[in-house]
């Protein structure tokens, strides 16, 4: 049990330092952070804007991040806020647009990439077991672990 937890533990702490670094290094062509990839990606599926709640909610971030990234995201021209300060929409620019297709399609190449050698039955039980492991680990953050019997 402890030989899956530490293999378990460390391919997603890996996993996590080597898709930081690739974001981070995709997203110094726009002088941003590789965690604002995930906005413009997470932006570019709602057109017709998104608020910065439900940016929270697809995300996994807080308003204060969100609030943060949706300002810098605003300076450097690749988002802009319609509407009423509370109710406001986020919505990505023609440049900010551009900027998420190029995210997009260089992260579609990573996964590509790093799933090279997988078969597709191999990589749909793969993305059903990680789906599954999220859901669970959600639960048990939400709930906590339980008591184990004596």
């Amino acid at each position: 049990m402890v030989e899956r937890f530490e293999k378990f533990s460390l391919a997603i702490s890996e996993i996590s330092r080597c898709w930081h670094k690739i974001a981070t290094e995709e997203m110094e062509k726009y002088d941003l952070k590789g965690i604002h990839s995930i906005y413009l990606t997470t932006m570019l599926r709602f057109p017709e804007g998104i608020t910065a709640a439900k940016l929270c909610e697809y995300c996994g971030r807080d308003k204060a991040e969100v609030s943060r990234t949706a300002s810098v995201m605003e300076a450097k021209g690749l988002i802009q806020k319609e509407g009423s300060a509370y109710r406001s929409l986020l919505k990505l620019t023609p440049a900010g647009i551009r900027a998420a297709e190029f995210v997009r399609n260089r992260a579609a190449l990573a996964v590509e990439l790093a799933g090279a050698d997988l078969t597709d039955e191999q990589r749909t039980v793969f993305y059903n077991a990680l789906g599954s492991i999220t859901q669970n680990l959600q639960t048990i953050s939400e709930k906590g672990l339980p008591q184990m019997k004596e």
